[in-house]
């Protein structure tokens, strides 16, 4: 991962070794983000762990700032890493995006830095442009947002330039619309008024159209180009699919909403369209592999049949990767996500730990999944193997990620039931009932098995970061001895 090969065959090596650039941040962060989980898991259990020395509410905040930026930084290195395959083009201002990376990162590490070392402070103006804007989810200091700001508009400069003067497939031309929307629905939450409800009106289209709409969108290009690279995908194919997820996501994303406007004095209809249209952004991405795996096996299937080998799979690690992308998506995104946000439901389980259930198998499964399996790829392009075999540390992270976010998603689930039982439905949902619900045998074994759950899932991490340091070598000795 750590080395990119040289050839005078048009590749675009500058702009894969400018993606590789940002897959490595990426895996640095996402290792943060693990830590930054296990250390407030660990003060759920135990309030005075680390008392008064890192409080909970900054190790949490770090855990989710450190999984949105990772995950920005593997998707502007996916994109930059797929841009020349897809345009047959060098991506047009490698120095710009080389300068971008580097002003990005140095902000990230100021930010972070100043999460941990400055964790409280007064409400005021100087705050909020030094220290933290105080919102959920967007704690970053505004001189903080007008950069990513200025580093996003830089990245889509580069793709839409170097767009214009390639090829223009139809895979590229969903992700030039998206990113231009990635970029603008950030706008919306940069700025603030009095009244609350307004405020977190514009707070969610950034919170959850981010996730809901561009994100999604960003998957299915990415899941599209992967299929195509791996197993040979009909481009056809991937690109109905992709064009019908732009149709879907883009509407249900944004009617999705309507489960978050309820309560924060919106209109009641808000309930129903919001609870249904939410569920079906999945739909269209599992419809995609299912079709491509099946239209794939047939092939294999014929041409067993008369008798010479079908495609070949060239990176298995990246393809189960891949295949777990969308039904970790299905599951995380539309089941865990639906049979909360009815409105009938919702009444008593907002704000419980069902939403931190859903939230964790969300976000792994719907972007983690693709954006490792990305970084596979990386390394099969860094190491210049035609074919990635999975190892047994392949094996062992994806099964330790996989099973330890499960069993975390399981564990807050009957946390969050708990919560409804005793908190909303017994108590009434004011202060007593929070705390009373929290001291149940319920809730705390519950919390436990969290944390050992992402024990296991960080083990998991290790595994992968071994792997992705490892496997392209030894994939290039073996290539060597055949040849």
């Amino acid at each position: 991962m750590l080395t990119s090969i040289k050839t005078n065959e048009f590749r675009g090596d500058k702009s894969k070794e400018l993606g590789m650039m940002y897959f490595r941040v990426a895996l640095i962060l996402f290792g943060a983000q693990l830590l930054m989980g296990l250390i407030a898991a660990i003060q759920f259990i135990v309030p005075g762990f680390l008392f008064e020395l890192f409080d909970f509410s900054v190790a949490r905040m770090v855990h989710i700032n450190a999984l949105v930026v990772w995950m920005l930084y593997a998707m502007i290195g996916s994109v930059y890493f797929m841009l020349p395959d897809e345009t047959g083009v060098e991506t047009v201002g490698i120095g710009l995006g080389k300068l971008a990376f580097w002003v990005l990162t140095a902000a990230v590490t100021v930010v972070v830095l100043v999460f941990i070392f400055i964790q409280v402070g007064s409400g005021t103006e100087t705050s909020i442009w030094l220290i933290n804007e105080g919102r959920e989810y967007l704690e970053a200091p505004r001189w903080a947002d007008i950069g990513i700001v200025v580093v996003v508009l830089t990245f889509y400069w580069n793709v839409f330039a170097t767009y214009m003067k390639g090829k223009q497939t139809g895979i590229m031309t969903v992700l030039i619309a998206d990113l231009f929307a990635l970029a603008g629905l950030y706008l919306a939450g940069m700025f603030f008024t009095d009244n609350i409800s307004m405020d977190q009106f514009w707070w969610w289209w950034v919170i959850h159209l981010w996730v809901e709409a561009t994100w999604e969108v960003f998957v299915g290009a990415l899941a599209a180009y992967a299929l195509i690279k791996i197993i040979g995908a009909k481009r056809e194919i991937v690109e109905m699919w992709l064009w019908i997820e732009v149709l879907m996501l883009f509407g249900s994303g944004i009617l999705g909403l309507g489960h978050h406007y309820f309560w924060i004095g919106t209109p009641e209809y808000w309930w129903e369209i919001g609870a249904l249209f939410s569920a079906l952004e999945p739909v269209p991405l599992v419809a995609m592999f299912v079709h491509v795996l099946y239209d794939w096996g047939k092939e294999q299937g014929k041409a067993k049949a008369e008798g010479h080998p079908g495609a070949v799979m060239n990176n298995g690690p990246a393809m189960a990767w891949i295949v777990t992308n969308a039904f970790g998506n299905f599951l995380g995104a539309g089941i865990w996500g639906f049979f909360h946000t009815l409105p009938q439901v919702n009444i008593y389980t907002h704000g419980t730990q069902f939403t931190a259930a859903h939230g964790h198998l969300a976000f792994f499964g719907a972007y983690a999944t693709i954006l490792i399996g990305m970084m596979y790829l990386g390394v099969q392009y860094a190491y210049g193997v035609k074919k990635l075999t999975s190892t047994f540390k392949s094996k062992m992270a994806i099964f330790l990620i996989v099973f330890g976010v499960l069993g975390m998603t399981v564990a807050l689930t009957i946390a969050g039931y708990e919560q409804v039982l005793v908190e909303r439905a017994e108590l009434g949902g004011g202060w007593t009932a929070f705390f009373a619900a929290q001291d149940l045998p319920w809730y705390i074994q519950a919390q436990v098995w969290r944390a050992m759950m992402g024990v296991v899932t960080f083990v998991g991490f290790i595994y992968l970061v071994w792997d992705l340091l490892t496997i392209g070598k030894h994939a290039k000795a073996a290539q060597a001895a055949a040849e």
